[in-house]
């Protein structure tokens, strides 16, 4: 993999300051124009960092002709993740 958007869900804990890591996806560029590509998404295995730092795949996809150009990234988030079946 080349570049690499990495999505972290995180909880700030307003009681103790702590931060917990509770989510993890990998989102990479297969290929494309300036204007439109293809990406792969992978999420991590894990709901913490130590498991998630451990790199196993629960889930991936593939999201194709993405208007990269036109539209801000949170775009790619939302189709990558319902590409793997969240939020459905």
């Amino acid at each position: 993999m080349a570049g690499v958007i990495v999505v972290r869900v995180e909880l700030h804990s307003a009681v103790s300051g702590e931060v917990t890591e509770l989510a993890r996806a990998h989102i990479f560029n297969l290929g494309g124009t300036q204007t439109v590509a293809d990406y792969g998404v992978r999420t991590i295995r894990g709901r913490s960092t130590r498991a998630l730092d451990l790199g196993h795949v629960q889930r991936s996809g593939k999201v194709e002709n993405h208007p990269k150009a036109a539209l801000h990234v949170w775009h790619l988030v939302a189709k990558a993740l319902a590409t793997v079946g969240y939020g459905k």
